[in-house]
């Protein structure tokens, strides 16, 4: 059978990139040692999750791409034997930057990248400030272990994305996350969102007959503006499989690491008795590109 083990690492943050950095690497090692093959980072690993407040300033964590971390985490793959799934600030000409997914192939070289497509604007999530919407599609990226439709973060509140993804031949699908509670909120509301985030990924899976991989970061970070009382990312940073079962799940507490086999086979099984592409009226879809039907 055809399997990937995959390593998600759930790290919180501080505003000391130099150990982040560090931290990611002992993670990134101790997943390896698991036997991971495919090791999947959190959204902005680098840093903390700047899109609480809008700062000129934080344009200066931006890197070319290629450039300093794909140089690192290059190295890194490369001495482990492992393909890396990176999230990184792209700043790709003056005053344009993106939200990047920088794909790591086992040799080292970038297999590829994704720009975030949709960007929110929300309070403590002011990422329209900070990223231009992404311009590569929706292409998953060929890798040693499989084709892998890498999106981040706020693409994976929408089926099109997930659909467009699985449409183009992706094994599974990986999300990159940063996302948490506001203090203010109810216990119910907390829980109310966070059960629609795990709903919403698992409809993916089982809509698209694919394993789902999403990793979040865990913590507290505060507002530097002091406005709001920060965000407590919630973890629970799990893995999928094409019916929709939960097969591993991190607390919402705690930084972890989990190493998951992930099948590639179910999704042919699971495709024939659930034959959704089969039945797909796409003779009736073309509304789809509306923004809205009055």
């Amino acid at each position: 059978m055809r399997s990937i083990k995959t390593g998600l690492i759930q790290q919180s943050n501080s505003s000391e990139i130099a150990e982040n950095l560090k931290k990611l690497e002992k993670n990134i090692r101790a997943v390896a040692a698991r036997g991971a093959q495919l090791i999947v980072l959190q959204e902005l690993h680098n840093s903390l999750y700047f899109c609480q407040t809008e700062d000129t300033s934080v344009f200066d964590l931006a890197e070319s791409i290629p450039g300093p971390s794909t140089e690192r985490f290059g190295k890194l793959a490369s001495e482990l034997n492992v393909v890396i799934v990176t999230s990184l600030f792209e700043r790709r000409a003056p005053g344009l930057y993106h939200n990047t997914a920088v794909v790591i192939e086992k040799d080292g070289s970038i297999a590829g990248k994704y720009r975030k497509m949709h960007i929110p604007d929300d309070p403590a999530y002011y990422e329209k400030f900070y990223f231009t919407p992404g311009d590569l599609g929706f292409e998953p990226i060929q890798t040693s272990v499989g084709k892998l439709g890498v999106l981040v973060c706020w693409d994976q509140w929408y089926p099109e994305a997930a659909r467009l993804m699985a449409m183009r031949g992706a094994d599974l699908l990986i999300y990159p996350t940063a996302i948490g509670w506001e203090s203010t909120d109810s216990i119910d509301e907390k829980n109310r969102q966070k059960e629609a985030w795990v709903i919403s990924q698992l409809g993916h899976a089982v809509a698209n007959g694919l394993p789902v991989v999403s990793v979040n970061r865990v913590g507290h970070e505060p507002d530097p503006s002091g406005v709001t009382n920060g965000i407590q990312f919630w973890g629970n940073s799990f893995v999928v499989g094409p019916q929709g079962e939960m097969i591993a799940i991190a607390g919402n507490e705690q930084e972890e690491n989990l190493v998951v086999d992930i099948s590639l086979d179910r999704s042919e099984q699971v495709r024939r008795i659930w034959p959704f592409f089969r039945d797909r009226r796409i003779d009736a879809y073309h509304d789809i590109v509306k923004r809205f039907i009055d």
